[in-house]
């Protein structure tokens, strides 16, 4: 059997990065929680926590601390229906999968509308994002995967609305006859990262066939449309951040005809569905508020 007073002890250092603040939300020194991990160490034969500034989990670590944050989650829905428990000391963590845009746009109303609870968001592209769920490391996903994750209720939000843009000075400079694939791949672009498919995706419906244009990396929604402004280069941003902009004609859309829906998904974990529950309810309804209806698959 595993000792939960060793784990939470280690699960401690890796949330907070240091042996000495895991000591302080624990109550203890740090002398006893460094005992304690080491002890946990001995018994489990790997080393769970790479020493530094901060304190990093090895592979080992994070399945350990996955499971205690997992093991935390069910006994806080057991509180909620056996009322005979002693409720809990401090708020239960809810480690959740977003995309940057979503939480710029329209998420972080649905978590201020969420008591009770301490939210652990993982950034990562909606196309990556189930990955998280997958793998059990996160509870909760905005996804633009449809089809439900094994062990997962999934939920429809609604299409995040994208528009290409720049400054019309950019636009007049590097598109004075329109959005033409020559003309698309001389301009510079703002790509988030890697995963960043968007530009690529919109070019390619918009010209009918592939283009390299260079490439700005700006891994920031808030960066992108600053970007945009600047007239450092085009890319696709939220309708939501840029509306007022466009309207006011600080940004023009290369193509007003043309904008980009990506459906979004809310993928959460059926074992700890109850305590997610008023989440759920929230991340549905700020989604209505602010995503577009999702088209015909």
């Amino acid at each position: 059997m595993l000792d939960y007073a060793l784990l939470s002890a280690l699960a401690a250092v890796v949330r907070s990065g240091s042996f000495e603040r895991a000591a302080q939300q624990l109550n203890v020194t740090p002398s006893a929680v460094s005992q304690r991990v080491k002890l946990l160490e001995e018994r489990i034969g790997a080393v769970l926590v790479v020493r530094g500034q901060p304190c990093l989990a090895t592979e080992v670590g994070q399945r350990l601390c996955r499971h205690v944050e997992q093991v935390a989650l069910l006994e806080s829905s057991l509180r909620r229906n056996l009322p005979g428990l002693h409720p809990e000391d401090r708020p239960v963590t809810l480690r959740i999968a977003v995309n940057a845009d979503s939480l710029a746009t329209w998420f972080i109303p649905a978590m201020a509308e969420t008591e009770g609870v301490l939210f652990d968001l993982v950034l990562d592209d909606q196309d990556h994002s189930a990955d998280w769920l997958r793998r059990g490391e996160v509870v909760a996903a905005v996804t633009s995967h449809g089809r439900p994750i094994q062990g997962c209720d999934c939920h429809p939000l609604g299409a995040l609305r994208y528009v290409a843009t720049a400054s019309p000075g950019f636009v007049a400079r590097w598109f004075p006859a329109g959005v033409r694939a020559e003309a698309a791949a001389r301009a510079p672009c703002l790509v988030f990262n890697q995963k960043d498919r968007l530009q690529a995706l919109w070019l390619e419906r918009a010209l009918g066939e592939p283009v390299q244009p260079p490439l700005h990396w700006l891994p920031s929604s808030q960066a992108f449309v600053d970007g945009a402004l600047a007239g450092l280069g085009w890319g696709m941003n939220p309708e939501p951040l840029v509306d007022g902009h466009l309207r006011a004609g600080r940004l023009a859309a290369l193509k007003p005809s043309r904008p980009l829906d990506v459906p979004l998904y809310w993928q959460q974990s059926r074992i700890v569905g109850p305590l997610l529950a008023d989440l759920t309810r929230a991340v549905l309804t700020a989604a209505r508020a602010r995503l577009a209806p999702m088209g015909p698959s």
